[in-house]
């Protein structure tokens, strides 16, 4: 029985990992063309046509959705199977980062889901801060992202924590995940630099007001 435990314990691990390391490129390409939105909404959507044929078919959306649940469903249980009891900082903050992500990942995908397909809406830049840009809104929307962003660097960086044996250039694993870390604060203020149009505001085209219940 315990052989089992152990085995089933690890192939949820590989699978954890395999589907991440899946997610981590799509999220890489989706982080990129918000990095774009600091040459304009224009440039931000230009850049998401010529990114679509790659996430946006079939084949590469199914594989994605497969991914999120793979991930949501062995994360939590790789949470409750393993006791973190522990001091260690990275430890811990693999942890929340991952719940954090389970959650956001699961309302995002959902949110996206239902304004393609029941409000039919394309979920292009607008749709993505029409809440970022209007008060109260932005009160909950700027921690909701700012929060995802930061949690998928800090997963990396708990990660690369625990694999990563050896210094690089005298650099410790432990400074370089802080390294990690320092990146996706700096990537977040950028983002949300662009996302509100230089903190000026966007407007909203009229057929997205109604994600803001307007």
């Amino acid at each position: 029985m315990k052989l089992i435990f152990v085995e089933t314990y690890f192939d949820m691990r590989r699978i954890h990992y395999i589907s991440g390391l899946i997610l981590t490129g799509f999220i890489g390409l989706h982080l990129f063309n918000h990095f774009c939105s600091l040459w304009g909404a224009d440039a931000h959507i230009e850049v998401m046509e010529a990114l679509r044929p790659i996430y946006r078919n079939p084949v590469s959306e199914t594989l994605l959705l497969g991914c999120v649940l793979l991930q949501i469903i062995t994360g939590i249980r790789l949470v409750v199977k393993r006791c973190y009891n522990t001091n260690i900082f990275f430890e811990r903050l693999q942890v929340w980062t991952g719940l954090y992500l389970a959650f956001f990942l699961l309302i995002h995908v959902s949110a996206v889901l239902v304004g393609r397909l029941v409000l039919q809406l394309d979920t292009n830049f607008y749709f993505g801060v029409a809440g970022l840009n209007s008060f109260p809104h932005c009160l909950f929307f700027v921690p909701y992202y700012g929060l995802a962003i930061m949690s998928f660097f800090g997963h990396i960086a708990s990660i690369h924590h625990k694999k990563m044996m050896c210094s690089i250039m005298g650099i410790t694993p432990y400074q370089q995940s802080v390294s990690i870390l320092v990146l996706g604060a700096c990537l977040t203020a950028v983002i949300f630099y662009g996302l509100t149009n230089q903190f000026d505001g966007v407007e909203i085209p009229s057929a997205y007001l109604v994600l803001i219940g307007k």
